[in-house]
Parts: structure tokens; C-alpha cells; sequence
């Protein structure tokens, strides 16, 4: 644990990609392939299961540490983080642990899930006395279920390249469905993970997925890219990125996110496909007859879905919309140029031919301009713009433009101005800064009277400087503290994109947005400027000719 702790600090502690790569070469060297492998769990991407509930946490760690409630509260609130609040607060430990992490996890932690409160309290009290503050601070972290860390997958792979001295995609591919939370970390699967490239590798990977290729954001000009003749266009669609793996005479079904979802979708998931074939594509709700598909709000019904009724399964029937095959025949077809890829995924569709498997159409055009004006119909046809892959392209590696490139086109997404009346302070290195920001739009009450109305929470779309700017605003103007949200007088404007938008009974607007975002602050515009609820609502009714 001590060694693991070292390691979330030092990557914590830094936002240089080198320095983490250095933190993290040194780390997996010379770790025991049982820690390591659990490591590597939860860097990747791993979520930690909630072993004792936060009310339990916070209300032993008082407890523990011999104070009252009002100052536990006054002292998480100047923090910011639970975890941070704990593993202050705490007295010196009276005595040090060397257990590692693999037994940390196995052993201590998953035990007390579902155990009875004064067996946790015990627990608690002892593993609190043999650790140090950020190992503390790491064990509340896991046991909580808020494990995060600033690494990305990508730096992950990297650094177990460089230990393994193996190549990274090699590694990545291994590291396929290591996350999913199926099967737990073992050492063996460790050394397997970073052992030499054996012939046996092919034949060795089961139901385990491709890693996903992935497009860049076109920003420039579409006829920067050169002839379109050498591109192949298809419509970007706004669903879930999805791999159906048939291998062995059974199938699964992965997400993009390395979650094994081929119960979540039956129908999919009972696509009969030749063995030994993975095909890439888009998980949508498609209703039969109709030429394209449901918003996406109709396929997040589904996704959280463990239990599916036959009525929800007929009302919202998927389907997946191929774009991509990786494997036929148990061949790996990835080297082979895109355009070849994409005549062998036609005939094989054309062959399977069930409603729950559909191709992705080409978009044709004789220019660049024809194919924007093409484009400017992307909502009316329930997309969010194209994509634009190049014809002679490999299916590379995550966001990569070394085997061939693999463009997104989006349109613009819809956006508001709006005011900011809740701040709340981030995490990790933003913890002391109010950085997760609540905004609303202006609504008419029965008088007649305006009030602000929330509509939206969003955190990213600010520099570092910007945000310094509001939380330094944010203090200023503070009206009521709410544990940490604060509400503040309305001063700030932005400008808020999102790329969906649909009615909501559970939000007090009325209506819900995906993927909130801030596009820029607007200085040049006063709050009594700001946009209305009825803006929103005429975005919505757009949306809902669209649907």
C-alpha cells in the first residue's frame, strides 16, 4: 500500500507527462506482480466497488479522531474532499504496515462490504492506525469508491511498454477488458500482461476486444485534407461505440468504456455472426421502418438497464450500425487498407442480414462544398455531423495518425447564455478551487416576474487563468454556503454548448442537455441579457421535429 500511495502522490503531485511516466516506470519495476496487477486495475480505468458507505466513513473517522461534528464539517468544507478531510484529521499512527496492495484490496477492504457496522468500525480504526496520512487518504479513497487519478490509459501502456519491452500496442491490446470487474487482478495475469510476444497470442484472446481506434476533431478546412475521392464519408451518429466479438461459438459485447455489456442488450448480443468475427460499430435505438435513429436519450434508458422486460426490449429495440470489421475468419484484418475493410463488412452484413445488424452508409459526394452543403442536414437526419477516414488507412490504435487517420466533422453544437449561480470546488490538484459550475436561464413566474432557473452543471471548457478569475468571482460574491456548493450573486455570463437537449420531468427546468460544456465567458453581456427558458425550449422543439 505504501508504494501505491507513493505513486498516486507523485501523479497527483504533477500535471508533466514525462514526470508521471518516470512515476510510473519506477513504480511497476519494481512492484510485485500481485500489487501491480491490481495498480494497473485502477490506473486503467478500474472503478473501486463502495465498501463502507460515506455516512460510516465520516462518522468512525470522527469518532476516531476525537472531535465534534460541527468542526468535522467546518474542516471537510475547507478542504473539499473527504478522502483529504480523514486522513488530516486523524491522529499519528501508532504503528506501520507493509502489506501490500493486492492484500489491501483481497483481504481488508472487499471483506467489509455488506458487513455489519461495529465489524467496520473495528476494522477502520485498526487499519487507520498503522498508515500514514496519504496512505490514509488513498485507503478512504478505495474503501469510499471514489478512486481517480490525472493518468491517463495511454501513459499506462506506455510506461509497461517500456518495463516489458514490448510494443505499447501490443501492450494495449492485452490490456483489453482488463477493467470490465468480471475477473479480479492476478499476478499471473500481471506477467502475462508483460511478457514476450508469444506466436500463441492470436488464438489466446477469447472473447477479449480490439483497442478502439478513434477520430480526431477536424478543425481545419475539409479540403486541407487533399482529393476527397481519396476519403471514405459516413454519418457520425450519436450512440454508444460498441465491439461484437464472436469467437468460440459464444458472443460478447464491449463497450468503448471496456464494460462488458452483451446482457444490457440481448438483441445485439444474439447476432449470429461467422466465428471467429469482431465487428466495430455504434450501439443505437432503431425503430424498425424508420430511417434513422431514436435521440440518444432513448438508448441511456437502456443503458443502465440490468433487467430488461419484453416491453422495454419492444418499445426501444437496438440495433448495432457497423462500420468496421476487425476480424473474419479469425484473421486480423487491421492492417488492410479501410476501403478493403469495408467491402468484406458490406458482404458480410448483406449475409447476416437482421434488422439489429445495419451498415453504416457512405456519404457520397463530387466536392467538398457539395458534401458541407450534405452536411447542414446532419440534424435533420438525427446525427452529429461525419466521419472522414481515409481510404488507404490501417484501424490503428486509440487517437493515433500513424497507421492512417480517422477524422470526426462534427456540426456546431447547440448553445445558450447563461448565468452562474452555484459553484462547487473540484478534486485532486482543484480541490481549493471552485471549479464544477451550476447555470441557469431566465423563466417568467405567474406575476410575471423573472427568476433564474437551472438548467445545466458544467466543469470543463475554462483555462487555468479563466478559472482562477471565477473562483476569485465566485468568493466575491457568495450569498449562502450548502456544505461545499456555494450559491453566489449573479454577475457571470457564458456561453454553454451542449450536443443534445430533450424534456426532463426530473430536472426543475423541464429540460435535460448532454455534454454541457463552456464554450467562453461573456464579459460583453450582462446578466439581464441572458438567455430564457423559452430559448430552451424552442432548441427542444427543433429537436423534437428532428426526432
Amino acid at each position: 500500500m505504501r508504494e501505491f500511495a507513493r505513486l498516486y502522490a507523485d501523479l497527483d503531485e504533477t500535471t508533466a507527462t514525462n514526470r508521471k511516466l518516470e512515476a510510473l516506470k519506477a513504480y511497476f519495476a519494481s512492484a510485485s506482480p500481485e500489487n501491480a496487477a491490481w495498480a494497473v486495475y485502477f490506473l486503467a480505468g478500474g472503478k473501486p466497488r463502495q465498501a463502507v458507505p460515506v455516512k460510516l466513513l465520516r462518522q468512525y473517522a470522527t469518532e476516531y479522531a476525537g472531535l465534534d461534528e460541527w468542526l468535522f464539517d467546518e474542516c471537510y468544507h475547507a478542504v473539499g474532499d473527504l478522502a483529504e478531510t480523514i486522513a488530516h484529521i486523524l491522529p499519528a499512527p501508532k504503528t506501520q504496515s507493509d502489506i501490500g496492495l493486492a492484500t489491501w484490496i483481497e483481504q481488508r477492504i472487499a471483506p467489509l462490504r455488506g458487513a455489519a457496522p461495529e465489524t467496520i468500525r473495528q476494522a477502520l480504526f485498526s487499519y487507520w492506525d498503522e498508515l500514514e496520512t496519504r496512505e490514509r487518504f488513498l485507503l478512504v479513497k478505495l474503501i469510499g469508491g471514489g478512486f481517480r487519478v490525472g493518468v491517463s490509459k495511454l501513459l499506462v501502456t506506455r510506461a509497461l511498454s517500456v518495463i516489458a519491452a514490448v510494443d505499447s500496442k501490443l501492450i494495449a491490446q492485452r490490456l483489453m477488458g482488463w477493467t470490465d470487474g468480471s475477473v479480479s487482478p492476478t499476478a499471473q495475469g500481471f506477467l502475462q500482461l508483460i511478457a514476450e510476444q508469444s506466436d500463441q497470442e492470436h488464438a489466446m484472446r477469447g472473447g477479449q476486444p480490439y483497442p478502439f481506434f478513434l477520430a480526431h476533431q477536424l478543425q481545419a478546412a475539409p479540403e486541407t485534407l487533399g482529393a476527397l475521392e481519396d476519403w471514405q464519408v459516413e454519418w457520425k451518429y450519436d450512440g454508444m461505440r460498441a465491439q461484437l466479438v464472436a469467437r468460440g461459438g459464444a458472443n460478447w459485447l464491449w463497450s468503448r468504456g471496456e464494460d462488458l455489456i452483451t446482457e444490457r442488450f440481448p438483441e445485439v448480443a444474439a447476432i449470429r455472426l461467422p466465428d471467429g468475427t469482431v465487428v466495430d460499430g455504434e450501439l443505437l435505438i432503431w425503430q424498425p421502418g424508420s430511417e434513422m435513429p431514436a435521440p440518444f436519450a432513448d438508448l441511456q434508458k437502456r443503458i443502465g438497464r440490468k433487467t430488461l422486460s419484453a416491453k422495454l426490449l419492444g418499445e426501444l429495440p437496438a440495433a448495432l450500425v457497423a462500420y468496421d470489421l476487425l476480424e473474419l475468419d479469425g484473421v486480423d484484418l487491421r492492417k488492410l487498407p479501410q476501403c478493403e475493410r469495408r467491402t468484406l463488412l458490406e458482404q458480410l452484413v448483406e449475409r447476416v442480414a437482421l434488422p439489429a445488424l445495419r451498415i453504416s452508409p457512405l456519404v457520397k459526394a463530387a466536392s467538398w462544398e457539395e458534401l458541407a452543403t450534405i452536411r447542414a442536414e446532419s440534424r435533420a437526419r438525427g446525427v452529429e455531423g461525419m466521419m472522414i477516414k481515409a481510404s488507404a488507412a490501417q484501424y490503428g490504435v486509440g487517437r493515433t495518425k500513424d497507421v492512417g487517420t480517422w477524422w470526426k466533422w462534427k456540426i456546431d453544437p447547440y448553445s445558450v447564455d447563461a448565468v452562474l449561480i452555484y459553484a462547487q470546488a473540484g478534486s485532486g490538484r482543484r480541490a481549493s478551487l471552485y471549479t464544477d459550475y451550476t447555470f441557469a436561464v431566465w423563466d417568467s413566474d405567474g406575476d410575471g416576474k423573472r427568476q433564474l432557473v437551472p438548467f445545466a452543471k458544467a466543469y470543463s471548457g475554462l483555462t487555468d487563468a479563466e478559472i482562477a478569475q471565477v473562483d476569485n468571482a465566485v468568493r466575491r460574491t457568495t450569498i449562502e454556503k450548502f456544505g461545499p456548493v456555494r450559491s453566489v450573486k449573479p454577475t457571470m455570463v457564458f456561453e454553454i454548448g451542449f450536443e443534445g437537449i430533450a424534456a426532463s420531468p426530473r430536472h426543475k427546468s423541464g429540460i435535460a442537455v448532454r455534454f454541457p460544456r463552456i464554450l467562453r465567458r461573456r464579459e460583453d453581456k450582462s446578466v439581464e441579457d441572458a438567455d430564457t427558458l423559452d430559448a430552451l425550449k424552442g432548441l427542444l422543439a427543433q429537436a423534437s421535429l428532428v426526432a
